[in-house]
């Protein structure tokens, strides 16, 4: 039988994970005991789309953002690319090898630009509507894929990190993608398997102190085995978030979800916007570790403000 690796909470922890190993690679997986659609929050999602991202765990919205709201965003990344004081901090994660950018972190906190968007109603009302409250958001990046050297993202839920890292207790985040370039499938379109997001997945193997560090450019710990990623897509089957410049992904944190690398001439570059809800807090980290930095994991939780002049209403 496993156990959990730390003993903080584990009698009220409805989704265990970083587990000890006890003769076997993999555990059990869970059926998710939260809901994907939480209340009926009235919304800009229509009613069979709001059924779709239930039984799914996700929506694609094609043009999200015009072409000349996709070019401020991209004018943005390239100034926050360049900018020395970004360079130098931790909010800048580099590929290994190349040097190459592959993500930048708490862009909504470090750019107006970005924050605009976050506070457009109508995208802050989709994730208001899906989780049924007042939202804030937990975690935002852009994540750069460029032609021939970038490196994908292996099989994992997200929530299953934040559950065991950050502290979040239940599922209740939803993230969007924007497409900031055209994403195809062979420039390393993230991947999804379609309805596994009603299944927990625990993960074996305790958190080392700081796995952060390593984890943003490899992830090691907190992800599935190889058998149950076969059972899942076996089940569940995979599809792909492909689209022109300014598609929107709305996926539910627990979506079982991947990319592969880039090798073809196309950059890709997508930007993240995870919107949590207020009921929704952050605890002390359910592995056992210190909290993330509030650059992987806000821990201010005050409500996002709509903003009613966005640029990108």
């Amino acid at each position: 039988m496993t156990t959990p690796s730390s003993t903080y909470e584990a009698v009220h922890d409805r989704y265990p994970s970083r587990l000890e190993p006890d003769f076997t690679d993999s555990a059990d997986t869970l059926p998710r005991p939260d809901p994907t659609v939480w209340g009926a929050r009235p919304g800009p999602f229509r009613r069979h789309e709001l059924n779709s991202y239930d039984r799914t765990g996700f929506h694609i919205e094609q043009g999200l953002l015009t072409p000349t709201q996709v070019q401020r965003c991209w004018s943005e990344f390239d100034r926050m690319a360049a900018d020395p004081t970004l360079a130098d901090s931790d909010l800048l994660i580099r590929e290994r090898g190349s040097g190459a950018i592959r993500s930048i972190f708490r862009v909504h906190r470090v750019s107006p630009v970005f924050d605009a968007l976050a506070r457009t109603p109508r995208i802050l009302d989709r994730a208001r509507q899906i989780l049924g409250s007042e939202v804030y958001v937990h975690q935002s990046r852009i994540n750069a894929m460029p032609g021939m050297a970038g490196s994908g993202f292996y099989w994992h839920s997200d929530f299953e990190t934040w559950h065991a890292e950050d502290g979040l207790p239940a599922p209740r985040t939803v993230s969007l993608s924007i497409a900031l370039t055209d994403n195809f499938a062979f420039n390393g379109g993230l991947m999804l398997m379609p309805g596994a997001h009603r299944t927990f997945v625990p993960c074996i193997g305790s958190t080392p102190d700081g796995n952060f560090r390593e984890s943003l450019q490899q992830q090691r710990v907190g992800v599935p085995s190889e058998r149950v990623i076969t059972e899942l897509g076996y089940e569940f089957g995979i599809d792909q978030f492909t689209g022109a410049a300014g598609a929107g992904l709305f996926f539910d944190a627990n979506s079982m979800h991947a990319s592969g690398n880039n090798i073809s001439p196309y950059p890709r570059a997508n930007l993240f916007l995870v919107f949590n809800s207020v009921e929704n807090a952050p605890r002390q980290p359910y592995g056992g570790t210190a909290p993330r930095p509030a650059h992987l994991a806000e821990r201010d939780v005050t409500p996002l403000e709509p903003l009613a002049d966005s640029p990108f209403a």
